[in-house]
């Protein structure tokens, strides 16, 4: 472990599993560039979060500004899409996105012009109900890439004290820096936005977890809090181990605290936000704007130029791809996503969500692919499940079709992280009959 500096406070908890992945963090010295000019069309999926899908609050012919709502819909669970481009709604359609499925969608034809909406302003924040309503019309959900609505987890029941705020910046996928360059090129509003969340939270206390193969942003975060803070921000320094950044797992690192099974941090007195997200609520209560572009990491031996690029929502992958000099050699796999957990694409026309952290493409030839052979019983995967699971009895019980064994496996504790895959010498594709396993219990409770 990487030794730490004065004032840098050491993981408190220690989660069990995990693998050490190679960490590749090709654009670590890369800041942010803006990918110029604008796409000259954008596809807006509704559903870019999880939970309800929006409705369309525009029609074909309309003229819209950046940062105008295109998408809304009353259910909680959501939330607002904004417009990216200043242009012409030109369709309202169904798009495919990169996990294959089908989404209603809204065409917006650029006019060149990026002229923001003139409704645009800093909200007006007084106390926490103001705070919640401020961050549903942001549109903001979890950048890191889960992409929940985050309005949702900053509404708490009465009985539920939460007395820590856990900043979510481990960036533990190899690859992607777009959280690191965060904390070092816009470390003032990360705090902005933590200090500002405690103070309409009611929350004393907070801490940024941050792994320890990112020294300088360690740095960076600690003199900013001390030099704007009032001693209640912290920086832990955690090991790198993937899946670090993993809620239940940063929330036991940082605070020492272990989240039940079907429990969510609040439970646990904790709130736990991406440090992305974070930057972002600081700049929002600053100007208004909504989030209608977000920062990828563009990386991969198939990238001709690796770098990190901050684009329109709903730009076309393939301009992204060629604005970063289009691919070089044979593709293999291009990746919506980190190599860990990201979304192989059939083909690369599909839309960016906001949920998108990374964009990876291969050669042929760079992936080590495993052959697969027969399980040896080694019980690797058991000892890297960050949930203690045994992978292979829950892949014997896939290929059975057995309900009753899946149902008291506790399979649907898993994060499909992958660690038992990396970690299986026999080649065994276990996270996919994970998945599998999953898509098989939610099959038998509909029928019921």
């Amino acid at each position: 472990m990487a030794k730490r500096a004065p004032g840098i406070f050491a993981p408190v908890g220690r989660g069990r599993g995990g693998v050490k992945v190679p960490h590749r963090k090709n654009t670590r010295d890369l800041a942010v560039v803006r990918m110029e000019p604008a796409p000259e069309q954008v596809v807006l999926p509704m559903q870019q979060h999880i939970g309800a899908p929006c409705q369309p609050t525009v029609q074909v012919g309309d003229t819209v500004k950046v940062g105008q709502v295109i998408g809304d819909t009353d259910k909680f669970v959501s939330a607002p899409i904004h417009a990216s481009v200043s242009g012409t709604v030109t369709a309202i359609k169904d798009t495919v996105l990169a996990n294959g499925r089908l989404a209603p969608a809204v065409t917006i034809e650029s006019d060149g012009e990026m002229t923001e909406f003139e409704g645009i302003e800093p909200p007006t924040v007084n106390d926490t109900a103001d705070f919640c309503k401020a961050i549903r019309a942001s549109g903001l959900v979890g950048l890191g890439g889960a992409g929940f609505p985050s309005h949702v987890k900053f509404t708490l029941k009465p009985d539920v004290h939460v007395d820590t705020l856990v900043i979510n910046a481990a960036e533990c996928e190899p690859y992607i820096t777009v959280d690191y360059r965060e904390m070092i090129d816009h470390t003032e509003a990360v705090i902005e936005g933590i200090e500002k969340t405690q103070e309409y939270m009611h929350i004393p206390n907070a801490v940024i977890a941050v792994e320890d193969n990112k020294p300088d942003a360690i740095a960076a975060l600690k003199k900013c809090a001390d030099t704007h803070g009032d001693g209640s921000i912290k920086v832990v320094q955690l090991p790198s181990r993937y899946p670090q950044g993993a809620e239940k797992m940063i929330v036991l690192s940082a605070t020492g605290r272990k989240i039940p099974f079907g429990k969510l941090p609040a439970d646990v007195g904790c709130i736990v936000m991406n440090v992305a997200s974070t930057a972002f609520v600081g700049r929002y209560l600053e100007t208004g704007k909504p989030l209608v572009s977000r920062s990828l990491t563009v990386d991969g031996s198939a990238i001709t130029n690796p770098q990190n690029v901050r684009v329109p929502i709903g730009t076309n992958l393939n301009e992204l791809i060629n604005f970063c000099g289009g691919f070089k050699g044979e593709v293999d796999k291009v990746l919506a996503g980190g190599p860990m957990m990201g979304t192989a694409l059939v083909n690369t026309d599909v839309p960016i969500l906001k949920s998108y952290n990374a964009v990876l493409a291969f050669q042929k030839g760079a992936l080590r692919e495993k052959p697969d052979n027969d399980c040896f019983r080694c019980g690797r995967c058991s000892q890297v499940c960050p949930m203690g699971l045994m992978p292979t009895n829950i892949m014997r019980s896939v290929k059975a079709h057995d309900v009753d064994g899946l149902q008291k496996s506790g399979v649907v504790a898993c994060m499909q992280c992958g660690s038992c895959a990396y970690a299986c010498p026999a080649g065994r594709p276990l996270v996919q009959y994970l998945v599998l396993a999953k898509d098989i219990l939610k099959e038998e409770a509909m029928k019921k």
